[in-house]
Order: C-alpha cells, then sequence, then structure tokens
C-alpha cells in the first residue's frame, strides 16, 4: 500500500511587490493619474472660487478616496472592482427565451411550458 502524500496550498501570498497591504505599483500609477486630473480640476475651483481652505481639503479629500477606493482587501478585490462588476451584472442578459418540457418517457403526453414575459 502507498502512502499517500498531503498537498499544501499556502493561502495569501502575493504575486507583485505592495507599498502596503492591498495597495502596489499598478494601485499607486492609478492614483497619480487620478491625482494629476484632480488636481487640475482642483486648480480650476480654486481660480474661480479663491478659498485656499476648500482646494487644499478637496485635493486631499480626492487622493485619500483614490487611495480607499483602489486599495485590495484580502480576497484581492477593491472597491472599484467590485462597482465594475456591478455595472457588469446590470447589462447583462437577464432573460433567457427557451422552451422546458417535462414529461415521462412512457407517457405520450408532454407537458411544455414556455418562459415568456407575460
Amino acid at each position: 500500500m502507498e502512502k499517500s502524500k498531503k498537498l499544501y496550498i499556502p493561502s495569501g501570498l502575493k504575486l507583485r511587490s505592495e507599498i502596503f497591504n492591498g495597495f502596489g505599483k499598478e494601485e499607486l500609477g492609478k492614483t497619480i493619474i487620478a491625482g494629476i486630473g484632480f488636481g487640475i480640476i482642483d486648480l480650476i475651483i480654486y481660480m474661480l472660487t479663491k478659498n485656499s481652505v476648500f482646494a487644499v481639503v478637496f485635493i486631499l479629500t480626492t487622493f485619500s478616496g483614490t487611495i480607499l477606493m483602489l486599495t485590495k482587501d484580502h480576497y484581492n478585490i477593491s472597491v472599484v472592482d467590485q462597482v465594475g462588476f456591478l455595472l457588469e451584472y446590470a447589462f447583462k442578459q437577464k432573460n433567457y427565451m427557451y422552451k422546458y418540457e417535462i414529461g415521462n418517457e412512457r407517457r405520450e403526453e408532454i407537458t411544455k411550458i414556455d418562459n415568456k414575459k407575460q
């Protein structure tokens, strides 16, 4: 009789380097791009309102919000990924047109059910 060997699969392995837990170089690049975009918007807001307090709070809020939304959890999913999953599901086809037959092979009568919106 052969001895069986157990296979151990480690959980929580990271295949890429991260700056802090759940935030790597890819997320840093996205944060920098979003920071540049929000920086331009912040500059326009400052030129229109001349309110430096609002401009500083706006840019700090957008940076921290971007970092929070892009940081991945233990299951490697971020808030942005979850929103993408929800949008993908919302645009999928949900009405499946098919016919389902119920019957017994010994009997000759078969009931047909048409699955259509009524």
